[in-house]
């Protein structure tokens, strides 16, 4: 396994729509060991290929809830509920944003072995799911983004 240098948004590939995956080889494999260990160096929830330049349709995601998830071709089926709460990304370091997403969601994908899985998430780890997706589509949270967010400075005194 290797970390991998992660893509700013200012990288055109990062804005690209990405390829299905046909192949279920080591080469997929070796990607998708990359990507987690890259994603947990980086104390990141989620990371999808084009942020290392490979533009095919892989994503990894652990919100930290006992639940790392390998999707590789992922769809979403089923979206229920919406919610606009606060996201940030690997890519774009500093920057925070509102964004809509489902409450919950269904989504048939396949595993680094090419077998069909489908996963079913709600709330935090349902908006990380979709935020990967999205970047296999060549789309940022920046680009849907319903306002910026900017954190609140600690007055002087207060506790940290």
């Amino acid at each position: 396994m290797a970390l991998r240098n992660i893509l700013p948004d200012t990288n055109e590939l990062l804005h690209k729509e990405c390829k299905k995956v046909t192949i279920f080889d080591d080469n997929l494999r070796t990607l998708i060991d990359d990507m987690r260990e890259t994603m947990y160096a980086n104390k990141g929830v989620g990371l999808a290929a084009p942020q290392v330049g490979i533009l095919k349709q892989v994503c990894v995601v652990d919100t930290g809830e006992n639940n790392y998830t390998e999707l590789v071709n992922p769809e979403i089926i089923y979206k229920k509920g919406m919610c606009n709460d606060v996201e940030g990304c690997l890519s774009i370091q500093g920057v925070w944003g509102y964004v809509d997403r489902p409450k919950k969601i269904i989504v048939k994908a396949f595993d680094r072995f090419g077998k069909e899985i489908t996963v079913r998430a709600s709330d935090y780890y349902a908006r990380a799911i979709c935020h990967e997706i999205d970047h296999l589509h060549g789309i940022v949270f920046t680009d849907i983004m319903t306002e910026r967010f900017v954190p609140k400075k600690k007055e002087k005194g207060e506790e940290k």
